[in-house]
């Protein structure tokens, strides 16, 4: 029973996630027909900021906003500075379930990533997570076949940088909370793009600033709803969760943009994510394995 109510809880949390994304995908594209990239990442990080205060307040204050690994923070910031001015430029150039279903690779790049950087193995699941991914897209975008479009590109490098970025988050939570992580984050990327947004600068119409506002919100509380979600259940469960965006944002594409799927956005989005789950399956099996090995230490 008390199992039963932290997946049910997870969940809850993992739909406030999806809904927090799927929103900010939809107001990036609207919010980018009138304002550019920079600014609108610009004002994400300054209104992001506010809206967390009342969770820094709970945390101890700015004090306990303190750390002692700035350096890795303006590391992983600049990975995920240009990671989400990628995916919020590709909104607008390709259909939104073929930004979704290639940000899917971020997995691959993130094992190939912490077996470079954190020392972890590269075992036949990532070899596996890491193939289906390079041929899912491969599908999708199709080199050779038809016309390779930019948007493509840009979201195959968001997904990359995304894999850098989550690869140092990994090791920050070793001993920074989730709250002090986003802070950092907000506060280092207003000031990496406080002078690209000046340069550009247009003040938002009324019809547009709504929008900003829910870029705001969204891009700064999916990330604290995924981390609460992982509190009440291991990744093995939340994860997948989270594979419901590309059908999700299929859907959405669909009914507000009259975005088609195609054949090869399907098989690959599949083969991506089916990658994905393998991974993950392998990760829950060795859990179990791990614990009577950890017994006698205890």
């Amino acid at each position: 029973m008390e199992m039963q109510q932290s997946n049910l809880r997870a969940a809850i949390w993992m739909m406030g996630s999806l809904t927090a994304i799927l929103m900010m995908a939809v107001s990036g594209r609207e919010a980018s027909r009138e304002l550019d990239v920079f600014q609108i990442m610009e004002m994400r990080s300054v209104i992001g900021l506010a809206m967390l205060y009342p969770l820094i307040r709970s945390s101890g204050g700015f004090r306990a906003m303190k750390t002692s690994r700035i350096w890795q923070h303006l590391g992983r910031n600049s990975a995920h500075y240009a990671g989400q001015f990628a995916w919020l430029k590709a909104l607008s150039m390709i259909p939104l379930a073929q930004v979704i279903a290639i940000e899917f690779t971020t997995p691959a790049w993130t094992a190939l990533m912490a077996v470079a950087f954190l020392g972890e193995r590269l075992n036949i699941w990532r070899v596996l997570t890491i193939a289906l991914g390079i041929i899912g897209v491969v599908i999708i975008v199709r080199p050779g076949v038809g016309t390779v479009e930019i948007g493509q590109l840009i979201v195959l490098g968001a997904a990359f940088t995304f894999g850098i970025s989550f690869t140092m988050v990994k090791s920050l939570t070793r001993t920074d909370s989730v709250v002090k992580i986003i802070f950092w984050m907000l506060v280092i990327q207003s000031a990496i793009g406080l002078l690209p947004a000046l340069h550009v600068w247009q003040w938002p119409s009324i019809h547009t600033l709504p929008w900003v506002v829910v870029i705001a919100f969204t891009g700064t509380f999916s990330h604290f709803c995924m981390a609460k979600a992982l509190q009440y259940a291991d990744a093995t469960v939340v994860i997948p969760m989270d594979f419901l965006r590309v059908p999700l944002m299929a859907v959405l594409g669909w009914l507000i943009y009259a975005e088609r799927i195609d054949m090869f956005t399907a098989v690959g989005a599949a083969l991506i994510l089916s990658g994905n789950l393998l991974n993950l399956k392998n990760r829950a099996g060795q859990a179990k394995a791990d614990i009577p090995a950890s017994l006698p230490q205890s």
